[in-house]
């Protein structure tokens, strides 16, 4: 019998497509990463595009209400160039902050179905942390903020995309993992299931929440 066998992983799950996030879900907030890219984020606004210091973070915080991300608040009032802003956000040495952990590898490879990484990042970014957290080679496909644009998480339209890339026709087969309310009250809306990671009891906007890799196989059964 092996590890996972005798976790009991191996059940049937009631799901067929499993959509993870990627920054502050697949490691936790605790890393002081995610702090980092916001950081590099300011930096680009007040070194590239010229916006006062004093104005930065309340801009980035209306963008973020506003538009789902500082980056389509960015392209819509600044003209941003948006690769050249995610490849200066993401210029980070993940090494410094990410650490593997077995026993999250081990649960994700568990997973029966589909398993795709759906982030509002883009895919070099999400190539480097699955790497860094030796989880590359695990998922089937990554939606990014390219693919799903000029949508992102948590907008509908951005669901809708992110169901096509992952060949699932019915959403309530479907399963969104992420660390924001706001995005896994937004896949309930359209019809998935939220599970909302980094809490461990309930939430008004989840399904289910976890913050121990080894509970979520239960929440899929």
């Amino acid at each position: 019998m092996d590890t996972a066998e005798k976790r009991g992983y191996n059940r049937q799950m009631r799901f067929t497509t499993l959509l993870f996030d990627l920054d502050d879900t697949l490691y936790p907030a605790s890393t002081g990463l995610w702090t980092l890219l916001k950081r590099r984020m300011s930096d680009y606004m007040r070194e590239r595009l010229g916006i006062p210091k004093d104005q930065i973070q309340t801009l980035r915080e209306q963008y973020f209400l506003k538009f789902g991300t500082t980056l389509r608040g960015l392209q819509a009032y600044h003209h941003v160039d948006t690769q050249e802003f995610l490849a200066y956000v993401h210029d980070a040495p993940l090494a410094e902050y990410l650490t593997p952990n077995p026993i999250q590898r081990e649960v994700i490879v568990s997973l029966p179905g589909r398993k795709l990484i759906f982030t509002n990042a883009d895919v070099p970014h999400a190539r480097r942390v699955l790497s860094a957290l030796q989880l590359d080679g695990l998922f089937d496909g990554i939606v990014d903020v390219n693919a799903v644009a000029p949508y992102c998480k948590p907008m509908p339209e951005s669901f809708e995309i992110a169901l096509k890339a992952a060949g699932e026709t019915d959403p309530a087969r479907c399963v969104m993992i992420d660390d924001l309310p706001r995005t896994t009250r937004a896949a309930r809306n359209a019809g998935l299931y939220g599970i909302l990671y980094g809490q461990p009891g309930p939430h008004p906007d989840a399904d289910a929440c976890f913050d121990d890799w080894t509970s979520l196989p239960a929440l899929l059964m």
